[in-house]
């Protein structure tokens, strides 16, 4: 068995863009430049039609770019830039052929319509207002913007410490709830339970996972555990970063910037209750993106600051993660995704 994962990252020291690995016999090999591009820390793949959907900056302008990559050589369809920084995420909307970006930096997200030819064309901003009581909560920082279950929109916003739910519609973005968390909580990604009644949110400040109960009648979410993701202990700098949740919604995994692990979970039946495991090592610096490769059987972090990607062989049963492979070199990699 053969597996491809794209590597994106930021290009600030020896990154030229989108690097391709291959997944095969438990070794993953030298990633490869796949696509030269500038500072593509987050991309979303539509595997149907072959193309991807990656941020990027060129110069002083920051924005969103469509390739085709049905063929050996990427080849670019559109881009829709702006001025000012790049947006920090990005999402496939299949059903309504449509992508969303949250913008970090500029406390926003913005929604492209896809033409049938995979053009994207902007056809909707909605902004945040507020700040949070810690230095990175100056003002709004939308963080995530991805999808519900029942095809509405959430959002993650560090500075505000809000989750907020939209429903999209007729180009425009329209709130429907907004879950207001402790101060300095920082959310920054949120992954939903295979059961859809169950969401999971990362809180990058406070280094904390919540369980969300999510009502898909009124859009909104409401806590029912939080746990800590690194050791009491543990007194220096730490930015959780990613949250994934295995396809049997078993199993929980989230990554930590500064005490450098994964830490993993494991969940009731119904998903309400989480309890933790293990934590174990990334083997590099400052991890960024992890994922779960299709047969769940591994999983690969990248280490933003060490340029090195970590490959653990993955216990389906148990949930156990042990190290087959370390310091697979990957110039600044923030984002992993098999394909």
């Amino acid at each position: 068995m053969t597996e491809k994962v794209l590597l994106g990252g930021y290009t600030r020291r020896i990154s030229q863009g989108i690097y391709q690995a291959t997944l095969q016999d438990n070794t993953l090999s030298t990633p490869e430049l796949f696509l030269q591009i500038g500072n593509p820390t987050y991309f979303a793949i539509d595997a149907k039609h072959q193309r991807l959907y990656t941020i990027l900056t060129e110069n002083d302008l920051g924005g969103v770019a469509a390739f085709d990559i049905s063929q050996t050589t990427p080849q670019l369809i559109n881009k829709v830039l702006a001025p000012g920084s790049a947006p920090a995420y990005i999402a496939y909307d299949q059903q309504r052929q449509m992508v969303f970006d949250a913008n970090y930096h500029k406390g926003q997200a913005n929604a492209y319509r896809i033409s049938a030819a995979g053009q994207l064309a902007l056809v909707a901003t909605v902004s945040h207002q507020g700040k949070g009581p810690r230095p990175e909560q100056e003002s709004a920082h939308i963080h995530y913007t991805d999808l519900t279950p029942d095809q509405r929109l959430v959002t993650c916003d560090l500075g505000t410490d809000q989750v907020t739910t939209y429903d999209f519609d007729q180009d425009h973005f329209k709130e429907v709830a907004v879950l207001q968390l402790d101060p300095g909580y920082g959310p920054r990604h949120l992954v939903f339970n295979p059961n859809k009644s169950v969401a999971y949110l990362l809180g990058e400040l406070s280094s904390q996972v919540t369980v969300l109960d999510y009502n898909a009648t009124t859009g909104n979410f409401t806590p029912v555990q939080t746990e800590s993701l690194i050791p009491d202990n543990f007194t220096a700098h730490n930015g959780s970063a990613a949250i994934h949740i295995s396809a049997d919604g078993q199993f929980l995994y989230a990554s930590n910037r500064g005490h450098n692990s994964i830490a993993v979970f494991t969940l009731t039946a119904d998903g309400r209750r989480i309890d933790l495991i293990q934590r174990v090592s990334t083997e590099g610096d400052f991890p960024r993106d992890f994922n779960l490769d299709p047969s769940e059987k591994f999983i690969l972090a990248s280490n933003q600051n060490s340029d090195n990607l970590t490959l653990y062989k993955r216990d389906t049963e148990s949930g156990f993660l042990t190290l087959l492979q370390q310091d697979i070199v990957s110039p600044e990699p923030t984002c992993v995704k098999f394909w």
